[in-house]
């Protein structure tokens, strides 16, 4: 083989392998396979959601279950919002009890960059979509924490106890 398909053929084999090689008494580095280490969140200006996020692979993650909010009055009668809240109260239970599972997990809710929501109807039959997002504002999309998050808010039938109108996923990185 000639000096340059030697060269080519080396030039492949160093890219593929430790991305440098050494040509006539050069480095030539692929700049390609430095890794992007912020987290880019696409906004939307007019909305309190984002469009998405990407995270690159040199980020660190962390999930939280389906998170639910506690009992505020054991003693309220089962079925009744007195037990655990309307779905405003509800909200911020649960979004305190994701705030406090990152922490767990040397995370802050500035670090989330997702959340899955389920409402489901309160005891007169509606989805409070409002104290939801009231909730969310107070958490994401302010001063304290400006970050926005990609968000799905799913309505559903029921949750697994018929008084909880309300269970949140969180995904965060770092």
């Amino acid at each position: 083989m000639g000096k340059l398909t030697w060269s080519c053929l080396l030039l492949i084999l160093g890219l593929i392998g430790s991305c440098k090689i050494k040509i006539d008494d050069r480095v030539v580095e692929d700049s390609s396979k430095e890794l992007e280490s912020i987290i880019t969140r696409f906004d939307r200006p007019e909305a309190s959601i984002l469009k998405g996020v990407h995270v690159p692979a040199d980020k660190s993650y962390f999930y939280t279950s389906g998170l639910v909010a506690d009992v505020v009055n054991p003693e309220a009668e089962a079925g009744t919002s007195e037990r655990y809240g309307d779905t405003y109260q509800q909200s911020v239970s649960t979004l305190e009890k994701i705030k406090s599972a990152l922490k767990e997990a040397d995370f802050d809710l500035e670090d989330v960059f997702f959340l899955r929501v389920y409402l489901a109807p309160n005891e007169a039959g509606e989805v409070d979509w409002q104290a939801w997002f009231k909730a969310y504002g107070e958490y994401f999309n302010n001063e304290t924490n400006p970050n926005k998050v990609a968000r799905s808010t799913i309505a559903v039938y029921a949750l697994a106890n018929p008084d909880l109108f309300i269970e949140i996923e969180a995904v965060a990185a770092k």
